[in-house]
């Protein structure tokens, strides 16, 4: 086993180097099926529904003779293929973002320097540092290792972890399986150890990529609001086939049973079917939750499984680590205590450390890495350059021979070190100060004294650290830390710390309806401290790690609605938190970045990991990815998810509203003998380019609204298409049907009495009402008026091109013979936009009464946060 880990020497590749072969042999990545082409996007949207009716209302209008009619409709077919496949590409485009972030990371060294960089960029000859949990990217050869595992079951179906070691000559590659051979593939899980390798072969020459096996983190699944709209989807399919089947009959037997009358006939079907396919609302699960997981991205948080997008707005509790999420993960060393004396850095003044502590940070240093990265070991390694340097207490000529790893029953590590005389062996420990003091086999009366000490240190906040020692003379080393004799030393205290925004976030959180957990290794005192800098709310209440195991069930369910802090939490008890808070009926959201709390953030609503500091394995458990290890990322992710939720509801509400007036102009002639169809098919095509980028572009890009964390979580057990919601966007169309239809009635009044006068003073204010339909759904409780003053690009692009193209429409007359239209005096189009107009006023009127907001707002059960 070479465990030489001296990385100073090693330089990697040349940066310019690694660029040259990443373009010669390609990215490091096996072909997905999943990634849709511009081909396959177009072919897709050809077999749309919407788009064979357009086409079937062309080829009839050819049949008729009617070219004009058939040539603009068809024109209408590729304006709106070409909507639709700009939409599709665009979401497309987010998803391959988020496939790219969510492949496994490396960290290479190049040109001397260590680089976190994506898994598909690593190239052959890439020098990467391997770590436990961490994910394979490529087929490499072993050049150092300490203890060094792997579970290679992806490729041999073995699920034993194999051991490895470390090789400086071999270069052909084996095959997977077997023991302490020196190659490591990709698509492996590391399970034990650490190591530097070489990458031999990446992409579609490695072993998995012979075998053709593609592991891609970022997949597409039905959620429940995919599900949701699916059964309603195709409930108003079949209601739809069943209305325009009973139309053409009716129309065609009513209107002389004569071709021409069935010719209309099915016109006028198709024309009712394209105004009751609700082909819109796949289209906007589809490119809300894609371009929302974009978005949350873009602040840091990536999201790895589309369903967390959903459900982020109804979390209503968010467990979270200490350290380097709350903290900054920037360790110094505040405070040393050996032999009943401290020594504080901060306090302090003395320019030399007092002899009496230097075996104290001596032993420290040699139980952390050479070349650390952790860090708390790095916190002591500076304190060592300051205090030990020109000292015999720094040893760079010793030989690290053994590492004694840190387990669940004792939290402590051990290094063995041989000295260059080779005549003893020097065992450095550290780890917490109650497993030191059972390696040291302290006595029960030092052991309180330990207790009081650490505890001192604890309720400054700063996270302690018990250090020892040990002699060894034979060269056959024991199989455990606990067969040396070894000797206290001393405690070190290690300052981290809070994180600015955090405290801000916090607050942020609990405004939201939201609690917020700590859970942390470290001990109490340390968790109080921390959680009074932060304001998390009844620091005094605690639950140990050791109360814990003691609780039931039943008693961990009844004391954890109280508690803030979990302190001494070791991650496999961090499921059983996950469980208790799920048992009471809450939405979890936890984070995680160790090997060990995979399980707790797969059974957590919402897993987040850390993608700074967090293994590979913690990633794939969870469903978002925070990529700073920022606390207030999350709460920022959780904004942006009540944010996706409600503008979901807003789409949704504006697409119910617009196809009842749409569906009712389609319906309403046939019953009547003496009025021809108002709307034809190249009507409804006109105004789906309206409806298409409205219900999916501009929606979309809503800001969240003012009370978005003001308000408490959304039940989760609430749909989307809640039946108050429902029924509030069926009298928002309803309503411009009734002002439509009230306008005909007057129409011969005004001295337009002909089909196409007709026609055209309703679809004018059909058109108007859309467009009032748009403005006033961008928020149901603040007035169309005051959301001129939210910015929305794309919401000016289609006003205006509407606006744009009726102009066109009324005043060109080639188009208005195409759309049938007739010419009006200005005061005839005047009445039409104002009764567009007046359809929506209510609707606004009842913004600026409680009634809409209670009506509106989610029906979440009354929650008590801590007090």
């Amino acid at each position: 086993m070479n465990t030489d880990f001296d990385l100073t020497r090693i330089s990697g590749l040349a940066e310019d180097e690694a660029l040259r072969r990443l373009r010669e042999e390609g990215f490091n990545e096996i072909p997905s099926s999943r990634q849709r082409g511009l081909l396959h996007i177009v072919l897709e949207v050809v077999r749309e529904p919407m788009f064979l009716l357009l086409v079937g209302c062309g080829l009839l209008y050819l049949l008729m003779g009617e070219l004009s009619d058939a040539l603009m409709l068809l024109g209408f077919v590729l304006v709106v293929m070409g909507i639709t496949v700009i939409q599709e590409r665009r979401t497309e485009r987010a998803l391959e973002a988020l496939r790219d972030l969510s492949s496994p990371r490396a960290l290479v060294i190049r040109d001397g320097r260590r680089r976190r960089i994506p898994g598909r960029e690593v190239v052959r000859g890439d020098i990467m540092l391997l770590v436990e949990g961490d994910r394979v990217p490529a087929d490499a050869i072993l050049r150092q290792s300490i203890n060094l595992s792997a579970d290679e079951s992806l490729l041999t179906g073995e699920s034993v972890p194999v051991r490895k070691s470390a090789s400086e000559q071999t270069k052909a590659s084996a095959r997977p399986g077997g023991d302490d051979l020196p190659f490591v593939f990709s698509g492996t899980m590391i399970t034990a150890g650490q190591g530097v390798a070489e990458i031999l072969t990446t992409g579609t020459h490695t072993e998995l990529g012979k075998i053709g096996k593609a592991l891609q983190s970022v997949t597409q699944e039905d959620t429940l609001l995919q599900k949701e709209t699916g059964r309603l989807v195709r409930n108003l399919a079949i209601v739809g086939l069943s209305l325009c089947t009973l139309v053409i009959l009716a129309y065609g037997l009513t209107r002389g049973n004569t071709p021409q009358a069935w010719q209309q006939g099915l016109l006028n079907g198709i024309t009712l079917a394209m105004a009751l396919l609700p082909e819109e609302f796949p289209v906007v699960l589809t490119i809300f939750l894609a371009l929302g997981a974009w978005r949350i991205s873009r602040n840091r948080v990536l999201t790895r499984r589309m369903p967390a997008v959903e459900t982020l707005g109804a979390a209503t509790v968010l467990c979270t680590d200490k350290t380097g999420t709350l903290t900054l993960n920037q360790m110094s060393v505040r405070q040393l205590f050996a032999g009943g004396e401290l020594f504080d850095t901060n306090v302090s003044k003395r320019t030399a450390l007092s002899e009496r502590f230097h075996p104290l940070l001596e032993y420290g240093i040699l139980a952390s890495k050479c070349d650390p990265f952790d860090p708390m070991e790095k916190a002591l390694n500076e304190l060592g350059a300051k205090f030990l340097a020109r000292t015999e207490h720094l040893h760079q000529n010793w030989q690290l021979i053994r590492e004694y790893p840190l387990s669940p029953h004792l939290l402590a590590l051990s290094h063995v070190w041989k000295s260059p005389d080779g005549s003893i062996f020097e065992i450095a420990a550290k780890g917490a100060p109650e497993a030191i003091a059972d390696l040291c086999h302290l006595s029960a009366l030092q052991q309180d004294e330990l207790a009081g000490n650490v505890a001192n240190m604890a309720n400054a906040g700063l996270r302690v650290l018990g250090v020892a020692k040990a002699h060894f003379r034979r060269s056959d080393l024991p199989p455990q830390q606990h067969d040396f004799r070894f000797e206290f030393l001393g405690l070190i205290g290690l300052a981290d710390p809070v994180r600015p925004a955090v405290p801000a976030a916090i607050q942020e959180c609990y405004t939201a309806g939201i609690r917020v957990v700590m859970i942390t290794g470290d001990y109490a005192g340390t968790a109080r401290s921390i959680a009074q800098q932060i304001g998390l709310r009844v620091p005094e209440e605690c639950i140990t790690g050791s109360e814990l195991d003691a609780m039931s069930d039943d008693e961990l369910k009844r004391r954890i609605g109280n508690t803030s802090i979990f302190a001494r939490i070791v991650p496999e008890q961090k499921l059983r938190i996950v469980n208790a808070f799920k048992a009471n009926g809450e939405i979890v959201a936890m984070t995680g970045d160790g090997v060990n709390d995979a399980p707790a953030l797969k059974s957590a609503h919402i897993g987040v990991a850390m993608g700074g500091r967090g293994t590979d394995v913690a990633r794939e458990a969870s469903a978002l990815v925070v990529l700073d290890d920022d606390f207030s990322s999350i709460v920022a992710a959780v904004k942006l998810g009540r944010r996706i939720f409600d503008n979901i509801k807003k789409a949704v509400a504006y697409i119910f509203a617009v196809h009842v007036p749409i569906a009712g102009l389609a319906i309403i002639p046939m019953f009547f003998r003496d009025w021809l169809p108002l709307l034809l098919p190249v009507h409804v095509a006109f105004l789906e380019l309206i409806i298409d980028p409205a219900c999916s572009i501009i929606f979309e890009a809503e800001n969240a609204e003012p009370n978005a964390m003001r308000r408490p979580p959304r039940n989760s057990k609430n749909r989307l298409f809640s039946r108050g919601s429902l029924l509030l966007s069926l009298f928002q169309g309803a309503s411009v049907l009734a002002a439509i239809i009230v306008l005909l009635a007057v129409s011969a009044r005004l001295g337009l009495a002909d089909e196409n006068s007709r026609r055209t003073l309703a679809f004018i204010a059909l058109v108007v009402a859309n467009l009032g339909l748009i403005l006033t759904n961008r928020s149901w409780n603040r007035t169309t008026f005051s959301m001129f003053r939210e910015p929305n690009r794309a919401l000016w692009w289609v006003v205006g091109g509407a606006i744009a193209a009726m102009t066109l429409l009324l005043n060109v007359p080639f188009l208005r013979e195409l759309f049938h239209f007739a010419p009006l005096h200005l005061m005839d189009i005047l009445i039409s936009i104002a009764a567009g107009i007046a359809s929506i006023l209510w609707f606004e009127l009842l913004k600026l009464t409680p009634l809409l907001n209670s009506t509106s707002a989610e029906k979440t059960p009354e929650r008590r946060l801590l007090p």
